[in-house]
């Protein structure tokens, strides 16, 4: 599919909501400004898509960052894999596999309520966004170049409280056309506290592509839809963080499991393990 009608029927929705809406008070668009950095040491046993002949274990430093400023909301992060270029057995990032270096991800949202001076929250809504996302890997033209455009919201989710939801269009950089959609969520939920002010967090998000057109032809198969869940248990200080993660895949990125001549798994769980210094 080459449209993204669905998105546009949410956009006017949005915008029929905002007619209506009461105005809020933004004559301080950076007063509730804010920006955070940490580090990420990172270990991942599993990862999807892997090829069952190479491995599927590797380490790499993530730079994560995030913040608030004016209309802006931003979220991302970088990592680099294999910091020491080794060669293992079970290493799906050897040098010589062909493999990409780094991977980064951008998601710059637009806040609708912040950019017409109108509050529009509603029910468990508490903000609307412009939302966008940007998918990238160090290969040129043939690895991970993606972008999401499409709009989001801050809900007030029972138990977890703030999470962000949103919903893309896909645009396929290195296809250079529309192909479906994605839903993501993600959530930050601190559960218990201990004397010394760290807590326990469960944290975690979902991103799922749907409504794409499947391609039973092409090298590695792709299928109509597919994504992965993330389900993180973390100790938090005010400058250190340890935790572990459990992510699920079916048919990741949308590539059919077990299709194809590299017969790729796209499907399955795998664990990470992660310490944290805070900026």
């Amino acid at each position: 599919m080459k449209n993204v009608k669905t998105l546009a029927l949410v956009a006017t929705a949005v915008a029929a909501i905002s007619g209506s809406a009461f105005a809020a008070d933004r004559t301080d668009l950076h007063g509730t400004d804010y920006k955070w950095m940490q580090f990420n040491a990172m270990y991942s046993i599993g990862e999807k898509p892997d090829n069952p002949a190479s491995g599927d274990q590797h380490n790499y430093l993530e730079m994560e960052f995030g913040g608030r400023s004016g209309v802006f909301d931003l979220y991302g992060y970088v990592d680099i894999f294999n910091l020491a270029n080794e060669k293992t057995s079970n290493g799906d990032k050897n040098p010589g596999s062909g493999s990409s270096k780094i991977f980064m991800k951008f998601a710059p949202r637009v806040s609708i309520d912040a950019v017409t001076g109108k509050d529009l929250s509603f029910g468990p809504i508490q903000e609307v966004y412009f939302s966008t996302l940007f998918n990238w890997d160090g290969l040129v033209g043939e690895g991970v170049n993606s972008t999401f455009w499409g709009v989001g919201a801050d809900v007030n989710v029972p138990w977890l409280g703030k999470t962000g939801m949103n919903l893309y269009g896909f645009y396929d950089m290195n296809e250079k056309e529309w192909n479906g959609y994605q839903f993501s969520a993600n959530w930050f939920k601190p559960f218990y506290f201990f004397d010394n002010k760290s807590f326990l967090a469960f944290q975690g998000y979902v991103d799922y592509q749907f409504g794409a057109d499947e391609d039973k032809t092409a090298f590695v198969p792709k299928t109509s839809n597919g994504g992965n869940a993330f389900f993180g248990l973390y100790w938090h200080s005010d400058r250190y963080a340890l935790g572990y993660g459990l992510k699920g895949f079916k048919d990741v990125y949308l590539l059919e499991d077990g299709a194809g001549a590299l017969a790729l798994e796209s499907t399955g769980w795998s664990h990470y393990l992660s310490a944290t210094y805070k900026f």
